[in-house]
């Protein structure tokens, strides 16, 4: 049975990471922090382990050990990571840092995987062209405006230039899906009766259901040809803030939505605040100064047909559907 690793498993995206690889037979390690949820990796089946990513002799000692009792994990998929910090610095120190830590540690252990996957993110690339709206490439210059943007491109940067095993990096747009947080706030304003939009003029975006991102993670893994390479991930289509709305106010069946268009100084003004209260409250906040420049952009549009051209299948899910599943859950789980 082939063995498998995946850090970050405790979130959301990593619970369903976890999910994938066990219904495609793994030994499935789970690398959870002790102070992390373990709601979603329920599963008997699922092995824990606490990764010492802050210190890398501690963790080549911890990797040594465990490759002595168990040999190496034939691949590795690292989706550990922040989203959102009250220390900008910290994006950096775990986003890269971590990153380093770990592929370094892994070579040192003698534990060095077939593969390494990184899960990294669109905001590596920063937005795309406003004027023409154009799906991001990966031949486009990475310019990231937001300093999670400039820490995911970092992580990569590692990955890219290290030489101990075959690498392969994701880059998702936006994932949603039973249990994230953030597009269910939409949903649940939306459910109030109110959609409030940041910015004057329509955000033209992309979305990847959480089920597509991990069966695409996997089979992308488990592809011998696909090696030392990177995708965006998307389910190849593209919408506007405002597309997405009217379809979350059709799925949940509300008839009356009042619509208002924040402008963006003033969605400045209260990333701002919110912040400050994150700050004087020792929490991260869904708005902060890093989350303004994702707002900002008009065009976080990318090209996902070079990947499922080459694991040669297409995503399961379009955005109503995905919507439509995921909005079930959040009713069935009181979330609604």
């Amino acid at each position: 049975m082939k063995k498998i690793l995946i850090t970050g498993a405790g979130g959301f995206i990593g619970g369903f990471l976890v999910g994938e690889a066990l219904a495609r037979g793994y030994e499935t390690w789970a690398g959870v922090r002790a102070s992390s949820s373990r709601a979603r990796l329920q599963d008997p089946r699922i092995r824990l382990i606490d990764l010492k990513y802050d210190d890398k002799e501690a963790l080549t000692r911890q990797l040594s050990q465990w490759a002595a009792r168990h040999g190496a994990w034939d691949y590795v998929v690292h989706n550990a990571g922040l989203t959102k910090t009250l220390n900008r610095k910290d994006f950096f120190r775990v986003n890269a840092g971590y990153t380093h830590t770990l592929t370094e540690a892994l070579a040192a252990a003698g534990c060095k995987p077939r593969k390494f996957l990184l899960m990294s993110s669109l905001s590596s690339y920063g937005k795309g062209n406003e004027q023409t709206f154009e799906p991001i490439r990966t031949d486009d210059p990475q310019l990231p405006d937001s300093d999670y943007g400039k820490s995911k491109l970092e992580a990569e940067c590692i990955v890219r230039h290290q030489t101990h095993f075959p690498y392969l990096i994701l880059r998702p747009t936006g994932v949603y899906g039973p249990g994230e947080k953030d597009y269910f706030m939409e949903i649940k304003s939306i459910q109030s009766g109110f959609d409030f939009t940041a910015g004057c003029y329509p955000q033209h975006i992309s979305f990847i259901y959480v089920k597509d991102l991990a069966r695409a993670a996997l089979m992308a893994i488990e592809n011998e040809a696909i090696v030392n390479t990177h995708y965006f991930v998307s389910d190849g289509r593209a919408y506007t803030d405002t597309a997405f709305a009217r379809l979350i106010q059709d799925i949940l069946g509300k008839k009356h939505l009042l619509r208002v268009r924040i402008p963006m100084g003033l969605v400045g003004i209260a990333c701002l605040c919110s912040g400050w209260a994150g700050r004087l409250a020792g929490k991260s906040m869904t708005l902060n100064r890093d989350k303004y420049f994702i707002l900002k952009g008009r065009n976080w549009v990318c090209d996902a047909a070079p990947l499922w051209n080459d694991l040669n299948t297409a995503p399961d899910y379009d955005l109503r559907r995905g919507l439509e599943e995921a909005i079930a859950w959040y009713r069935e789980a009181g979330w609604l």
